[in-house]
């Protein structure tokens, strides 16, 4: 099961800011990347940006952010397709150049520190920033060993490991399940 939105990971996250920002201060902007994937995959219906939407505004919520303190933004991206917007690198520089003087990034989507956050976001997001104008550049790392992660991670284990198929499991309800949430993302823009 997808655990986007599950209120565990949220506090998990936003204990991990809070205590990131309690030793190094506040920034003018959070940034949020999550990793990238080609559009088409939002264009066929697959919920996965919308779960990305949901879980920034659940952590900005959980943090007290209004909608100028925070942005979400996708990274990684390769090729010629077009992938999620809008794009990190692309967004470091343009705060960099409007004048941001402290950025923060975090990458919720990334429960362990990795290539894609110590190198992409990390280094070549920090020059990014930086060469752009900005004057200070923080990479909050992600949860890794969080004590409040760790428990999350049992506890949305533990919520799931009840076998592949639950004794209540309706294969009618699931579908429908499936089916709302390919339409929401329709509704919102997709593309079948």
């Amino acid at each position: 099961k997808h655990y986007h939105d599950h209120p565990a990971y949220i506090q998990a996250l936003a204990a991990n800011i809070r205590d990131y920002w309690q030793m190094h201060g506040r920034p003018d902007v959070l940034l949020m990347s999550f990793h990238g994937v080609p559009r088409y995959t939002l264009d066929k219906g697959d919920p996965y940006h919308c779960e990305c939407r949901k879980t920034g505004r659940l952590l900005a919520q959980a943090l007290g952010l209004d909608p100028k303190q925070y942005r979400l933004t996708f990274q990684s991206r390769f090729g010629r397709a077009e992938w999620l917007q809008p794009y990190t690198d692309k967004t470091l520089t343009a705060l960099g150049r409007d004048g941001v003087g402290r950025v923060d990034v975090v990458a919720p989507g990334f429960t362990a520190d990795c290539l894609e956050t110590l190198e992409e976001l990390a280094m070549e997001g920090r020059a990014s920033f930086l060469e752009a104008g900005g004057r200070e550049f923080h990479y909050i790392p992600a949860l890794n060993e969080h004590p409040l992660w760790i428990d999350a991670l049992g506890q949305i284990a533990l919520e799931n490991l009840g076998g592949w198929v639950s004794g209540d499991w309706n294969r009618d309800a699931d579908e429908q399940a499936r089916q709302a949430s390919k339409n929401l993302a329709l509704n919102l823009g997709a593309r079948s």
